[in-house]
This record gives structure tokens, C-alpha cells and sequence, in this order.
């Protein structure tokens, strides 16, 4: 199994976690990772169906998505590799 460190966790989230893992009986690592486990492996959601999720960055670009992004990242990472 993996291991996870998360690393400056805002104290007002890691006092609910606390209280939250109290609540169910269990240590935070455990609710941590019941969190963690129902977020990602939860079949509903856009991020599950590919249609739903370009729904929402159609909605979320209002027919404004850039275009080339790609092509330009790797251009620029390019002339950086040039540079050094």
C-alpha cells in the first residue's frame, strides 16, 4: 500500500478531521482515509462519466477553450532544456 504526507493542512481542517474521526471512533489517519477513498472511488459525479465532464468545461469556457496549450507547453519546455 501507499503512503500519503499532507503537508501544510489548514488548522481549522485538520481540528474538523479530528472532531470528524471522534465522531466515528476512529483515528484521523482512518477517517482520512475513508474520505479520501469514498471521494475517489465514488461512481457518481462528472468525473466519472466522460460526456457529463465535458459538459462542464464547455459550460466553464463558454466556447472560449484555448486552443494549442499543449503544443505550446512543450515548446517552451523546449527552450528552457536549451537554456540550461
Amino acid at each position: 500500500m501507499a503512503t500519503l504526507s499532507i503537508r501544510n493542512l489548514p488548522d481549522d481542517v485538520h481540528a474538523r478531521l479530528r472532531v470528524r474521526a471522534a465522531l466515528h471512533g476512529r483515528s484521523m489517519e482512518s477517517e482520512a482515509r475513508d474520505i479520501l477513498a469514498t471521494a475517489c472511488l465514488s461512481p457518481s459525479g462528472p468525473a466519472s462519466d466522460p460526456a457529463a465532464l465535458q459538459s462542464l468545461v464547455d459550460q466553464l469556457y463558454d466556447d472560449g477553450k484555448p486552443t494549442g496549450v499543449v503544443d505550446r507547453f512543450i515548446a517552451e519546455r523546449r527552450r528552457e532544456a536549451e537554456r540550461e
